[in-house]
């Protein structure tokens, strides 16, 4: 069985992680700008990164689950179990 690198941009992966991240910062009654300010970034970076348009690397992905307050090994867990 092979496990070839994929493209992440656009994969339902990448979706899936984008809409958790989501879900998690309305969840939690924060905007794009609130989640913006706290990572000391633009609101345009957020919605680059929620539309899809960028990449979320690890070290972003614990940052960002630090910043809107969810255990992000909880989640990749959660998202693994529904592949």
């Amino acid at each position: 069985m092979g496990f070839g690198v994929q493209k992440t941009l656009g994969s339902r992966r990448h979706e899936a992680l984008v809409a958790r991240i989501i879900e998690k910062r309305k969840a939690a009654g924060l905007t794009q700008e609130d989640l913006a300010r706290a990572l000391g970034e633009h609101q345009s970076f957020i919605a680059r990164l929620e539309s899809g348009q960028r990449r979320i690397d690890v070290i972003e992905y614990l940052t960002l689950a630090e910043a809107i307050g969810f255990n992000a090994a909880d989640e990749i867990h959660y998202m693994m179990s529904q592949d």
